[in-house]
């Protein structure tokens, strides 16, 4: 017996779904990732939405980023492109399952998901916290919860920028 695959789109319309019923899924973002082929690499680094950056890769970036790996413990080159945003109060990127931010002048670094549901979050410089956009909830700088529905806070890493400020290690 042979095997036979076939892309998603298709096994929805064979099970009887019209395409505005699969517009539908999408557009309340319910996008099946657990059907996905593909993968994706959690040691990219992309900048966030009050950067106005895109997924940029890893150039600047060793060690271990990603929690599912074992232990954080990464070092990033903030001479290099990719994390040289993070030299500017307001900023923040995110470098595999964490997010590091410039908050007013002190470099940050904690888990990158909302510890309600998931949602990655993003540093909102005005108010000086932490945001996820799927709930609302609110974290302050040293991860605690402000506004819920999250109630656990964020795990905060130890973020050690260097003497000559050219570089920054982030640990658990």
């Amino acid at each position: 017996m042979k095997n036979q695959t076939m892309k998603r789109g298709q096994f929805l319309r064979n099970l009887g779904l019209s395409s505005s019923a699969l517009m539908a899924f999408y557009c309340m973002g319910t996008t099946m990732t657990a059907c996905s082929s593909g993968t994706v690499d959690p040691n990219t680094s992309g900048t966030g939405s009050n950067t106005g950056g895109t997924n940029t890769g890893t150039t600047g970036l060793t060690g271990n980023a990603d929690l599912s790996k074992g232990a954080i413990s990464f070092t990033l080159d903030l001479t290099a492109s990719t994390y040289s945003t993070l030299k500017t109060e307001g900023k923040f990127v995110i470098v595999g399952s964490v997010i590091v931010a410039n908050a007013k002048g002190t470099i940050v670094a904690l888990a990158k998901t909302c510890t309600h549901e998931g949602t990655t979050i993003d540093y909102r410089p005005a108010q000086n916290d932490f945001y996820c956009s799927n709930h609302g909830s609110e974290f302050s700088t040293a991860g605690a919860v402000e506004v819920g529905p999250a109630t656990k806070a964020l795990t905060v890493y130890k973020a050690q920028l260097s003497a000559n400020g050219n570089t920054l290690t982030v640990s658990a």
